[in-house]
Parts: structure tokens; sequence; C-alpha cells
């Protein structure tokens, strides 16, 4: 689980550091947030023997119907920065399962 929301926490950042609006401490506080909103809540959704169990509780969604996904949003929250300011696409989905993460 651990190698998979580093995938997810380096995906993002990598956006973030694109679209140039937070400075680097910024990022890096996201980050850490994120990695520890993410294990906490995939700790009891997680089933290596079978990847797509709880996939649908696991996915980052962004799109036209929900413009903010709730887990981002609280690690935005909780680092002190806008979650407008992360650059993010207005459509994005990542897909975060054992042993594989796509976008």
């Amino acid at each position: 689980m651990k190698n998979e929301i580093a995938a997810v926490v380096f995906f993002f950042t990598r956006l973030v550091r694109k679209h140039d609006k937070l400075k680097k401490e910024a990022v890096e506080r996201f980050a850490e947030k994120l990695t520890l909103i993410l294990q906490e809540k995939y700790k009891n959704h997680w089933y290596p023997e079978k990847p797509s169990k709880g996939q649908a509780y696991r996915c980052i969604r962004v799109n036209k119907f929900q413009r903010v996904d709730p887990d981002v949003l609280k690690a935005c929250e909780n680092s002190c920065i806008l979650y407008s300011d992360l650059g993010l696409p207005k459509e994005l989905t990542l897909w975060v399962d054992p042993c594989e993460v796509c976008c």
C-alpha cells in the first residue's frame, strides 16, 4: 500500500509543481498530509488477494460532477493551502489498487 500511495502523491506533486503556484515547502506539506490521509483511509480497504475489491472507495476523482476530491481537499486544508492553487485538471481519475495505480 505504501508504494501505491507514494505513486499517487508523486503524481499529484508533479501536477502541482507544473502549475508553479505554490512554494516548495507548501507542496511538501501537502504531500505529507495527502500521504497520511490516504494511508488512514485505505488501511481497512486494501485487499492484495482481490485488488478490485474496494476499488471505487480508493478512486480519486475530479470531474464536472465532482469538482473537488474530498481527500485532496482535506490535505489542502491540513496544509493551509487553497485547493485551487493545486492547478489540477478539470477531469482526473486515479485508481489506486494493490500493485497498480492508473490515471
